[in-house]
């Protein structure tokens, strides 16, 4: 009993100094968990209080087309909407695009506007020498007279040189031949000065009137005219066989002393098969830039196309693509006319 006694003492001061212990711990423990409860009814009510004063819009997903779908609906684009942007592209200053047959300007810019036109003068050269009626056998000889003094171009054609007064043709439409042209206009009767008279009267009576020739070669830049007087002439003179023949062919050969000398069109469209080209013209002075004419058929109908002062070697060709690839689309029903 005398053992008892002190031991039951010793179990009555242990449990006596762990209970402090524990209440404190569990004061602790309660008032920390109270503390996270505070904090997080505080936010919450921070963040409800934030959400009625600014809403949030709900986030919009977008639904991405899967590839195959997307490269659909962009050939479907580019083949229903091309058009606008080739006639934007279009490096020519002035422009003008007719249906010979209705005589509807289908597209023009600037159709009006007075500039050079360096070598497409040649088809009123060719114009004039048929409308003489002269023998297109005789023999036209090229002298000193035909060399160029005044821009000093080159030419393959010697002189004292004899051709046929059709050679010469073919030569001056087919390959621009600059002394060709001067020979025709310098054995016309009454000579150059008279032959360059007959160009503006015939100007004038096909209603070309701001147009105006001053030499038969198209290397001086005061021969001036307008797309519109120019398709005036195109629809004149594609109705020559024999203009419309020299004109697109690819080449011609002539003779010159003992060697051949073998020339080619200065139109590259004219061995393109995607083109059906019955006349066609190029010309370059440094004053008129680039410029073509053209006679040809898009769908099965004809069309006049003239392209003046286009900048770059091949600019006028591609000038005639893009618009001939927007005519296509137009007389298909799928773009509208542009002006």
């Amino acid at each position: 009993m005398k053992l008892l006694k002190p031991l039951i003492f010793s179990l009555i001061c242990l449990v006596g100094l762990q209970a402090p212990v524990d209440s404190h711990g569990a004061e602790s423990r309660q008032k920390q968990s109270s503390g996270k409860t505070t904090k997080a009814k505080a936010a919450k009510a921070k963040a409800t209080k934030a959400s009625k004063a600014r809403p949030v819009k709900a986030r919009q997903v977008k639904t991405v087309k899967p590839l195959r779908q997307r490269k659909m609906a962009q050939a479907v684009a580019a083949s229903q909407a091309p058009n606008a942007a080739h006639l934007a592209a279009l490096r020519s200053s002035a422009v003008v695009i007719i249906d010979p047959k209705t005589q509807d300007v289908l597209y023009q810019k600037n159709q009006n506007t007075v500039m050079p036109i360096a070598s497409l003068t040649k088809l009123m050269t060719a114009l004039v020498v048929l409308d003489a009626n002269q023998s297109m056998t005789q023999q036209l000889t090229v002298t000193s007279a035909d060399v160029d003094r005044l821009k000093y171009s080159t030419s393959r054609l010697q002189v004292g040189t004899k051709l046929s007064r059709t050679s010469m043709l073919h030569l001056a439409l087919m390959s621009s031949e600059n002394r060709a042209a001067s020979a025709l206009g310098r054995n016309y009767p009454g000579g150059t000065r008279a032959f360059v008279a007959a160009m503006n009267r015939k100007a004038r009576a096909l209603g070309m009137r701001n147009t105006r020739y001053v030499e038969p070669t198209g290397l001086s830049s005061a021969n001036v005219s307008t797309p519109s007087d120019l398709a005036k002439l195109v629809i004149a003179a594609e109705k020559s066989a024999l203009i419309r023949r020299y004109s697109t062919d690819h080449q011609f050969s002539i003779r010159q002393g003992r060697s051949t000398s073998v020339y080619h069109n200065t139109n590259r469209l004219t061995a393109s098969s995607n083109w059906r080209i019955r006349l066609q013209k190029t010309g370059y002075i440094s004053e008129a830039g680039r410029c073509m004419v053209l006679y040809t058929m898009v769908n099965n109908r004809p069309t006049v196309m003239v392209f003046l002062n286009s900048q770059g070697k091949y600019s006028h060709a591609a000038d005639a693509n893009r618009a001939r690839s927007w005519l296509a689309g137009y007389r298909t029903g799928k773009v509208k006319r542009r002006h």
